[in-house]
Order: structure tokens, then sequence, then C-alpha cells
């Protein structure tokens, strides 16, 4: 496991040693990018929404009740847009873009990989990384941002009628306090949490797809890990990031 996790750290560093040589030597392959920007966002986009829906009104029933339990009512908003600006946007989008934009850049360049597509690559002195790595890399992190922007406004629309059409409560409180307790920094953070998820997704995925063995079956299980080795990166970097943050901004709530 520790061997595993040593390689994946140096596959890390080469991809992001490749990625600064292909933008600098202007030799990023675009064309690719940009249809792994379209496959990304195509498959990702709805599904993102429709979890997000569920997710805000859940959130906005169950603060809402409990802050008029304890007569905090009016301070729902608030508590609301911490828990989907700082945690429940971007482990969404963490989540559906490993569990279906990993899992389909491992598939892919794992056919590749059993295909012999790489190996041929290399005899030519084609960089892989350069040519497939890189450009899923850029793809993954850019539709997981603009994913993420997508899903705040989701989540935050559907607490907020919620918060006014079930728990009677009123539009201006919410958005006042939401205005009061937030600060842009929030979403920078929320921001940032999004693209190192999409990274960690991504360089997982990479890796996993291109160290298959065992032919198809091989692919099948590299799927598999890469769906929960991503999970469990992106908790902990969630936690890392959740941790220092405060340390570093001066919050005016906490996540």
């Amino acid at each position: 496991m520790l061997v595993e996790i040593g390689m994946l750290f140096a596959f890390s560093v080469r991809a992001a040693g490749s990625t600064v040589s292909a933008i600098a030597g202007r030799r990023l392959a675009w064309r690719e990018c940009v249809t792994q920007l379209w496959f990304l966002a195509h498959v990702t986009t709805v599904a993102s929404g429709l979890v997000m829906i569920p997710l805000g009104v859940g959130v906005a029933l169950q603060i809402g009740s409990l802050a008029d339990q304890i007569g905090a009512g009016s301070y729902s908003g608030a508590v609301v847009a911490f828990l989907i600006i700082g945690q429940a946007g971007p482990l969404v989008c963490a989540l559906i873009i490993a569990g279906v934009g990993g899992s389909a850049i491992c598939a892919d360049l794992g056919a590749r990989t059993i295909r012999e597509e790489i190996d041929a690559l290399e005899v030519l002195g084609l960089p892989v990384l350069e040519r497939l790595v890189v450009p899923r890399l850029i793809a993954v992190a850019v539709v997981c941002v603009l994913l993420n922007s997508i899903v705040l406004v989701i989540g935050l629309g559907a607490s907020l009628l919620v918060h006014v059409l079930v728990l009677d409560g009123n539009a201006q409180s919410f958005l006042r306090n939401l205005v009061q307790f937030s600060q842009p920094s929030d979403f920078v953070v929320s921001g940032i949490k999004a693209l190192s998820f999409a990274l960690i997704s991504g360089v997982v995925a990479s890796y996993k797809g291109l160290t298959v063995k065992k032919g198809a079956q091989g692919v099948g299980d590299a799927v598999n890990e890469t769906v929960v080795l991503s999970f469990v990166l992106v908790f902990v970097a969630n936690l890392a990031i959740t941790q220092f943050y405060p340390l570093i901004v001066s919050v005016k709530g906490a996540y």
C-alpha cells in the first residue's frame, strides 16, 4: 500500500512537471483538452444538479427545524450557507467527477494500455503524459470549478425555496444573514476545494489507467480502485483544507 502511494505521488509530480512544460512550451494538445472538457461537462452537469437539489432541501429542512426549536430561526440561512458553500458544494462536485469522470478517464486510458497503444506512443518517442494525461487534468479541473459554481447556485436556491415555502421563513432575512456571515474568501476556498478534489481524482484515474494489468478484467478492477481511492483522498484533502483555512483567513463563522 505504501509503495503504491509513493508511486502515485511520483506520478503526480511527473504530471505536474509535464503540465508546466507543455504550457510553457506551447505543446498543449488543445483539441484533446476541448474534447475532454465537453465530455466531462456533458456527463457531470445534470448529475451534479440532481444530487444537489435534494441535498440542499434536506440541509434546509434539518437546519431550519433545529434553528426554530432553539429560537434561532432567523439565522438558519447563514448556517445553511456555511454548509453548502464550505462543504456540500465542493464534495458533490468531487464525488460526481470521481465517480463519473474519473471512472471514464481510467477506463479510456486502461483500454489504450491493454491494447498497447501507450507502449506504441513511447516507442515513437511521444510524451504520453503531455499527449493524454495533461489535457485530461486541465479539463477535469476547469469543469469541476465551473460545476462548483452551478452547484452552489442550485443548493442555495433550493434552500431558499424550502426556507420560504415550507418553513414559512423570510427570504429577506435568509439573504441578509447569508451576506452578513459569509465573505468572498468563503467562495474562494470553495473553488480551491473543487480544484484540489478534481486534480486528485484526475491524477488517480490517470495513474490507475496507465498501470492496468491483466487485460479487460484489470480495467474493471482499476476503475473500482479509482473511485474508492479518489473518495478517500478527497475526504482527507477536505479535512486538511477545512482545518487550515481558519488559520489563514479570519472567518466570520466556522465550517
